[in-house]
């Protein structure tokens, strides 16, 4: 077994690498991992859904909005790093994993110098377009253009802190120390929904509660920092820059950056198509199944998190140890998400019904069935993006975006326009069962075998079936005896016919 483009340079393992791969590759560390990275994700939003109603309430529906604003501002501006920060962490796990840890210092000066300067050139960009965002794109009140220009000049002076974050981040990464992560992670996605609540006692005004996400930010940062340089003795010693790594860096950091810029795109262009081609009300009946149903993604997420170092580890000195992870991984998400997925098609108008009303009952459920089926293919497609990325081949994603952007459009386009919402749905699902396939196309070729694709299209293949079930007119108790008969299947499915030589589990992979 091979991997084509996974590295430069061919390497020659030892015992030695073999031994560290398997350290850092160990089953007992990636599924504790997992669940630190679960904890990270699930604890902030819970303690999300306590402060928002009192943040609403106390500043005001306008400043809340601007706020959440902020928040995506500052989100969607990191990509101001170019895909250096996951370079590097890809960078940083190969030589983990051969030993090379002299090279280390210069991989990860030079990308996080990097990423400050691009951190800088961002945060001036977003400063001086402050006052055509808070003027021409946002239509603020006239009574916040003051707060909220002033906002956008903190989150500015505040950019260079957030992604140069994703530097030292990487660095915990690549060395599988999800703990320490996590333990920052915490508090610090806490503290963006929590931290404006505390000076609010003094200030209801926009700079005030944003100041304090700024201050919190670069607080978080210093700590990463610190946790990355204790980690590594060489770090703090020697802070080279090489610049013959410039090359191999923003050839990964271009093509990560392609993917950051059209996945977002083609995630939020199918609601302002609704909104332009059918109404808001329409919106508000695609977008509210669609926010609920994503959040199955928690668990592939926290996964993928974990995986694409130990990929890139294993990748670079054990490859077939890397196919039998990614096989197990591949086998967990098919036990974890299509059991819930068939749970959403089957129950998905009566869930509605009772959660928003016979309204969306009627108009969303169909929806959210459709979108289940495409969640499904896009939690199992997250795993062989992290493969190929892990191989060094954030080409091959970036190209797939690129080639799938425009097909996308004009199939949302045309949907939308002759069968509604319903249309869009389906939609956004055919684009990520095709986008699934390819990726596990492009692993087939990277391993020069077919991995797991069994276990893709009879996963997806049963969700399809679900749905054509699902439109007879069923009795609540024909529901559940259906489900279980579902159920039943997955578990057969994934025990004997999947992978019947696996116990399935990263426990496995020691």
């Amino acid at each position: 077994m091979s991997v084509e483009g996974a590295n430069n340079t061919p390497t020659a393992c030892t015992a030695t690498d073999l031994s560290s791969v398997r350290y850092l590759t160990r089953g007992s560390l990636l599924a504790r991992n997992t669940v630190w990275n679960l904890l990270g994700q699930t604890i902030p939003m819970g303690v999300g859904l306590i402060a928002i109603p009192r943040l609403i309430h106390s500043i005001g529906t306008d400043r809340f909005g601007v706020l959440t604003i902020a928040w995506m501002v500052v989100g969607y501006f990191s990509f101001f790093d170019l895909g250096l920060g996951r370079a590097m962490t890809n960078l940083v796990a190969q030589k983990l994993a051969t030993g090379n840890d002299e090279e280390l210092p210069q991989i990860i000066w030079t990308a996080n110098l990097l990423m400050v300067i691009f951190g800088i050139l961002g945060g001036l960009l977003l400063i001086g377009l402050s006052p055509l965002i808070v003027t021409g794109v946002l239509r603020t009140p006239l009574a916040l253009i003051d707060e909220t220009r002033k906002s956008l000049v903190l989150l500015g002076f505040s950019l260079p802190f957030v992604i140069s974050t994703a530097g030292f981040r990487g660095v915990l990464e690549a060395r599988q120390r999800f703990d320490l992560i996590n333990v920052v992670r915490l508090p610090m996605g806490t503290a963006t929904f929590a931290a404006p609540l505390l000076v609010l006692p003094w200030s209801h005004q926009l700079p005030a509660v944003v100041g304090i996400l700024v201050f919190a930010r670069i607080v978080f940062w210093a700590v990463y920092a610190f946790l990355a340089l204790k980690g590594m003795s060489l770090l703090p010693r020697r802070r080279d820059i090489d610049r013959r790594l410039l090359p191999m860096l923003f050839s990964f950091g271009a093509w990560m950056t392609v993917s950051n810029i059209i996945s977002p795109l083609m995630a939020y262009l199918d609601r302002f198509l609704v909104a332009a081609l059918l109404s808001l009300t329409a919106v508000a009946y695609y977008a509210t199944p669609f926010e609920a149903v994503t959040k199955l993604l928690i668990l592939p997420t926290a996964m993928v998190g974990v995986l694409f170092p130990a990929f890139s580890s294993a990748l670079v000195a054990d490859p077939q140890r890397a196919g039998k992870l990614f096989d197990r991984a591949v086998k967990i998400v098919v036990l974890t998400l299509l059991p819930l997925t068939l749970i959403v098609i089957i129950f998905a108008q009566d869930g509605l019904n009772i959660w928003l009303g016979r309204a969306f009952a009627i108009h969303s459920s169909r929806v959210l069935q459709w979108l289940a089926i495409g969640v499904l293919a896009n939690g199992l497609a997250t795993l062989p993006f992290a493969f190929v990325q892990g191989a060094g081949r954030a080409d091959i994603t970036g190209k797939l975006h690129l080639i799938e952007l425009p097909f996308y459009l004009v199939a949302v386009l045309l949907l939308t326009k002759y069968f509604g919402i319903e249309g869009t749905a389906i939609a956004w699902t055919l684009r990520v069962i095709v986008d699934c396939a390819l990726l596990f196309g492009a692993v087939e070729r990277l391993l020069h075998r077919l991995p797991a694709v069994k276990a893709v299209s009879i996963c997806i293949g049963t969700a399809g079936v679900s749905f054509a079930v699902s439109m007879i007119n069923m009795t609540l108790p024909l529901k559940l005896a259906v489900i279980v008969a579902e159920l039943s299947f997955t578990i057969m499915l994934a025990r004997y016919l999947l992978f019947p030589d696996s116990t399935g589990d990263f426990e496995s992979a020691t």
